[in-house]
């Protein structure tokens, strides 16, 4: 049975015979890949490419998480989103989250331990977002200010048009409303704070365990 699983899937894994780049910058890198899927069939595909991101959710002894509400012009929608940012060249997920927390939001995360990773295009984009968990916070300043910024070199946190969201404590028990109300639309977003969500209620499902499996565990980086 294992075997014919394993052929299974190499026969329904689509192959990539070239990619080429037709733009890139410091944010993406837009690629054609000309491939073949299950079957024979060669199409081309596109593809971006992107730094790797990272962010957590931190909540303090008051039940409550720290969220960011911004403006994405893309979509022209205003939303909480956890605090995400990039991880630099050389910087570990785990020090970017701390980073992107304090950056964006003025409050240094106590202790990170990872809670998952997220693809969420991967049907278009290699984006993978590492997403901690922190459980207090120590204010250090005002948002996006000199002492906050990253190592020489690192990106600004999460991208074009980061800068001027409202920082706030909203608690937890709020998070399934703002899901309705469309006040939290982010993928990211969404899966690591309905993931701690559900952590809040073990008889829904066997609540987190930190040494437990985590999404994309065996990615590099995402180990404390």
């Amino acid at each position: 049975r294992a075997r014919r699983g394993h052929r299974y899937l190499r026969i329904m894994r689509w192959l990539v015979h070239s990619e080429k780049t037709l733009y890139a910058d410091e944010w993406i890198d837009v690629r054609a890949a000309h491939v073949e899927q299950p079957g024979g069939r060669r199409l081309e595909h596109r593809v971006v490419r992107t730094p790797a991101d990272a962010g957590a959710v931190v909540t303090d002894a008051r039940d409550r998480v720290l969220l960011v509400r911004r403006h994405r012009f893309i979509t022209d929608t205003w939303a909480w989103e956890i605090p995400l940012g990039v991880v630099g060249d050389g910087e570990a997920p785990q020090a970017a989250a701390a980073r992107a927390v304090e950056q964006e939001t003025g409050w240094r995360p106590g202790p990170l331990r990872p809670l998952l990773a997220v693809q969420p295009s991967n049907s278009l984009m290699d984006t993978l977002r590492y997403v901690y968990r922190a459980e207090s916070a120590a204010y250090a300043g005002p948002p996006g200010s000199p002492a906050h910024a990253g190592p020489p070199g690192s990106p600004a946190c999460a991208g074009p048009g980061a800068p001027g969201g409202q920082v706030g404590w909203l608690p937890v028990t709020r998070i399934r409303r703002l899901v309705a109300d469309g006040e939290i639309v982010c993928g990211t977003s969404l899966s690591a704070l309905l993931y701690v969500l559900l952590d809040r209620h073990p008889t829904v499902d066997p609540p987190f365990d930190p040494a437990g499996p985590v999404l994309l565990r065996d990615l590099p980086g995402l180990e404390p």
